[in-house]
């Protein structure tokens, strides 16, 4: 029996109410006077009929709330970004002031503690001002009924359902039954403090997808929810009846934003809130003298990240492009934009602002000349990429596409990564020749009788990809060394060295090598464990006519830097998601790459050798002693490049060229320079070294002279020769009569072989008398 009394009960209740909706639709005045003794007491009658009512197995939980994502630099404290479908972070009820839930309750809801989801008087209310009266258009939704609403309607966007989000918002007695039925089932689930933080947390407080009280209150006031006072907190709950119209953020609105928060105090003193003294000091406040807005707090996205836009780009790429984060791209972008997570990156303050000043200062973004200019860097050792620098602006809109001085296109990272096809390297490859050598079991000063051609057969390769015929193949300043050791190779930057090395090893070994610094290709399998490092291989890849980013060319430098040990550059450092739980990130997969003794003797030829005074990269020699390993390099007549590192401390690339159409630099005017001449050392030297010198000073880097040791079993048990010792003499090349000075080079100077430039894939077919990589190391 006392089922069947519930079940009458709720049928009378649902009766009346649709009773009274009818009479909303008809708008009959007696009807509505035979209506009203039947809706005295329902508040009562409400709770009763709880257990026959569902809540639709809908998730009313408050941390099931789309929120914001937040983007922080290494140090954890810098925000770099903000992501959100609704601008929006969720506190406790707690962590929310009193007057502020005060003034919300006063507003919305006076008898929100007395009812049990349905205010029935204020449904009474509503129907008598709205149909009898003739008045404004009032809804008489409680603040747990305006609560449901507002879930119905994320959970229908979050379903891309646009049918559910009609029906949870369209303007019909329907949706209004609806809502009061979840209502008060509602209340017997959840708590009225529980209802309340909900509600704090859902509702719309201002324009701009502004949501949630603890963001309404960083944006008008610049303090937290906890700390809102009386006046800060009536302003605040006023703006919900009409968010465009009372955001008091717009100039033209605060008129009325302000007679809106002084009708939210009357409603405080009439529910004694507050007292007579508060209410009229707080009334007295012209509204604009209280505000303190804080334009950020509203802003989303990558374009509002200033110079740390391209560093932003590649870590959300991270997120978008990895399974750890969800099945699909789409469960992924949901993630970023509604999961509320904190991404603490790998981007240190220091490397991107010095990278993007070094980038800027070589070339400025508005140059005359249109090119470009990028630095990447990274941790030896770690994978942590540091920082991006580009002479350019990052912009993701429309309208760059009209503006060559901004760009979304990261040209520092691969192609799956926001970046382009790589460019040219040059002769930056070589000391990967030298690491292959070594592992071939090879003695770097030993000898090699060189050739200015070599026969298809020579380079022993079961996927060489060459010219049937044979490579000819000569140095940039036009002679051939006749005889040379890999170590004077790598010094002079003989590319004729390199083809010897290349057949006396194969081509296979050295590309392996290269695939276990890290190199890969900047396009093709966007899976990096699936993707190879080279997909076919040709003679030409040993000058450097491939094509790679300059964060895989940095993480390559960083690999010999560490002691030969290889990481996956990385982004992200931890991200933890709203229930404060840490999300798997992907790995740097650290290992040891290549022996150390390797490493550390290809750096001590890349300082003694290459940057000591007489070799062809002195002028990279960085600031107060330091110890210095780098490389230049050139491809054609259209990319600079170098590249380097301090040990343990950061390793970079530069690459400097024309990204929409390769452009000769000859004769160019850059920067208020003209340039007869176009070698690395020209344009990516400069940048390379104030990028190193800005940031190792920034980091007060120590000074650690100690790397670059050369193992003798890789020096055949020699003296290693220098540019500055007894053995090595500063002529570049030797053509076996004798040796000659080292010649001005130019361009009228560029060798001709039969040698097609490697595409972006890294591939290459036979095409007689095209001109090679001019890869003086200049």
């Amino acid at each position: 029996m006392p089922q069947m009394k519930n079940n009458l009960t709720a049928r009378r209740v649902i009766a009346l109410l649709l009773t009274y909706v009818t009479l909303c639709i008809a708008g009959g005045v007696v009807g509505g006077m035979f209506f009203v003794p039947g809706v005295l007491g329902l508040n009562g009658v409400a709770r009763t009929i709880a257990p026959s009512l569902k809540t639709e197995n809908i998730d009313f939980d408050v941390t099931s709330l789309p929120q914001k994502s937040t983007i922080y630099a290494s140090d954890g404290k810098t925000v770099i970004a903000s992501f959100y479908a609704q601008n929006r972070t969720v506190v406790p009820l707690r962590q929310v002031s009193q007057p502020m839930q005060q003034a919300v309750v006063a507003r919305e809801d006076r008898r929100f503690f007395e009812h049990a989801g349905v205010d029935m008087q204020g449904v009474l209310r509503a129907f008598i001002q709205t149909f009898i009266k003739h008045g404004d258009t009032q809804g008489g939704s409680s603040l747990t009924q305006q609560y449901v609403k507002n879930v119905l309607l994320i959970e229908a966007k979050e379903k891309n359902d646009p049918i559910a989000e009609y029906h949870a918002s369209e303007d019909t007695i329907a949706r209004k039954i609806r809502e009061m039925l979840i209502a008060v089932q509602m209340e017997k689930q959840y708590s009225k403090p529980e209802i309340l933080q909900g509600y704090l947390n859902i509702a719309q407080f201002g324009r701009n997808n502004l949501y949630g009280v603890e963001t309404a209150a960083k944006r008008y006031f610049n303090v937290s929810a906890a700390d809102l006072n009386v006046g800060q907190a009536a302003t605040i709950a006023a703006i919900t009846k009409n968010p465009a119209k009372y955001d008091p953020s717009v100039p033209e609105n605060q008129p009325e934003a302000q007679k809106q928060r002084n009708i939210v105090l009357d409603l405080m003193l009439q529910q004694h809130f507050i007292s007579q003294g508060d209410h009229d000091k707080y009334r007295a406040e012209p509204i604009a003298s209280t505000l303190n807005l804080q334009d950020n707090s509203t802003q989303i996205g990558c374009q509002v990240a200033g110079d740390a836009g391209f560093f932003c780009d590649y870590a959300t790429k991270q997120i978008l492009n990895s399974k750890e984060f969800g099945k699909t791209e789409a469960d992924r972008n949901r993630l970023l934009n509604e999961g509320g997570l904190n991404i603490y990156t790998t981007m240190d303050v220091h490397a991107n602002a010095d990278a993007m000043q070094a980038a800027r200062d070589t070339i400025p973004v508005d140059d005359p000349s249109g090119f470009e200019v990028t630095i990447a860097a990274i941790k030896p050792g770690t994978g942590e990429v540091l920082g991006f620098g580009i002479n350019r602006v990052y912009d993701p809109t429309d309208a760059a596409r009209s503006d060559p001085t901004h760009t979304s296109v990261n040209y520092a990272v691969d192609e799956k990564d926001g970046g382009g096809g790589g460019w040219g390297v040059g002769s930056t490859w070589k000391p990967i020749n030298l690491v292959a050598w070594m592992q071939s079991g090879k003695s770097i000063t030993q000898p090699l009788r060189l050739s200015s051609y070599y026969p298809v057969g020579s380079f022993r390769c079961t996927n060489y990809d060459g010219q049937p015929y044979g490579w000819s193949v000569h140095n940039s300043e036009g002679g051939t060394a006749s005889v040379e050791s890999p170590l004077q190779g790598l010094i002079r930057s003989h590319n004729t060295t390199q083809a010897g090395m290349a057949q006396q090893i194969g081509l296979c070994p050295i590309g392996e090598a290269a695939k276990a610094v890290g190199y890969h290709n900047a396009s093709g399998d966007p899976d990096p464990s699936t993707r190879k490092s080279l997909e076919r291989f040709n003679g030409s890849m040993t000058i450097g006519s491939v094509a790679a980013s300059p964060l895989t060319m940095a993480n390559v430098y960083g690999t010999l830097g560490a002691n030969g040990v290889q990481c996956t550059p990385i982004a992200l450092k931890k991200v933890v998601n709203k229930a404060g739980k840490s999300i798997k990130v992907p790995s740097a997969n650290c290992h040891q790459a290549i022996e150390p003794g390797i490493a550390q003797t290809v750096a001590y030829a890349m300082n003694q050798g290459v940057v000591q005074p007489g070799g062809e990269a002195a002028t990279t020699q960085l600031d107060g002693g330091r110890k210095t390993f780098a490389k230049t390099g050139t491809n054609e007549d259209t990319y600079m490049t170098t590249g380097g590192f301090s040990p343990n401390q950061v390793a970079s690339f530069v690459s400097v060229n024309n990204a929409e159409v390769p452009i000769s630099f000859t004769g160019k005017t850059i920067n208020h320079k003209s340039y007869g001449q176009w070698y690395g050392m020209y344009i990516a030297t400069p940048a390379w070294k104030d990028f190193m010198n800005r940031y190792l000073a920034d980091i007060q880097a120590p000074v650690d002279n100690s790397y670059g040791n050369p193992d003798p079993k890789y020096t055949g048990g020699a003296s290693i020769p220098t540019t500055n010792g007894q053995s090595v003499t500063p002529n570049f090349y030797n053509n076996g009569q004798g040796t000659q000075q080292q010649q001005p080079r130019t361009q009228t100077q560029q060798p001709q072989v039969q040698q097609q430039q490697l595409p972006q894939g890294g591939n290459a077919t036979a095409q007689p008398q095209q001109r090679a990589q001019t890869n003086g190391g200049q």
